[in-house]
């Protein structure tokens, strides 16, 4: 699969999600989300794999999210009920994913992997809420961050171990492309 293409229809994804929930609007995350996992998963050559690792991503995000908005540090835009938004859940199954076609030299680097997370994951949020309005932080603002970086520190390496192991167990050697 070309790693571009993968890249390209992911950030589409992310951005659908981001502007549409900053203007009100929490479908269009979730389809963009629904299309780009059937894309994705009609086109893996580790399907099984990859469908494991979206149902565990969306796992850790509902866990994630769930306690970043019960416990105030977050509040999305495009989302009047209790609990996190299905635009960001739907983004935590498109990440996922990646993991394999795009994360790879994460798989055996776990103290990389939460690096990454730590970094990257509050980054991509702080984007989502100064450029698109998509959610707010609590104040003092560095509460939210330090726990979303927390959460991705902990979540990106056990989203590149499973894929990882599954990696080892599902495809036959040589064929990992």
């Amino acid at each position: 699969m070309n790693t571009l293409a993968i890249l390209l229809a992911y950030q589409a994804t992310w951005f659908v999600a981001v502007i549409g929930a900053g203007r009100g609007s929490w479908w269009p995350g979730v389809l963009a989300g629904a299309l780009f996992a059937l894309w994705r998963l009609a086109v893996s050559p580790a399907r099984a794999l990859e469908l494991r690792l979206l149902l565990a991503a969306l796992g850790i995000g509902l866990l994630l999210e769930s306690v970043w908005v019960g416990s105030g540090l977050l509040d999305y835009a495009a989302w009047p009920w209790a609990g996190p938004p299905a635009w960001i859940l739907a983004l935590w199954c498109a990440f996922a994913l990646v993991v394999v076609p795009l994360l790879g030299y994460l798989h055996r680097r776990p103290w990389l992997a939460a690096a990454l997370g730590a970094v990257g994951g509050p980054l991509a949020y702080l984007g989502a809420a100064s450029g698109w309005d998509a959610l707010r932080f609590s104040e003092p603002r560095w509460h939210a961050l330090l726990a979303l970086g927390a959460g991705w520190a902990l979540a990106m390496p056990a989203l590149a171990a499973l894929a990882a192991r599954g990696l080892q167990r599902d495809i036959p050697r040589g064929h990992t492309s």
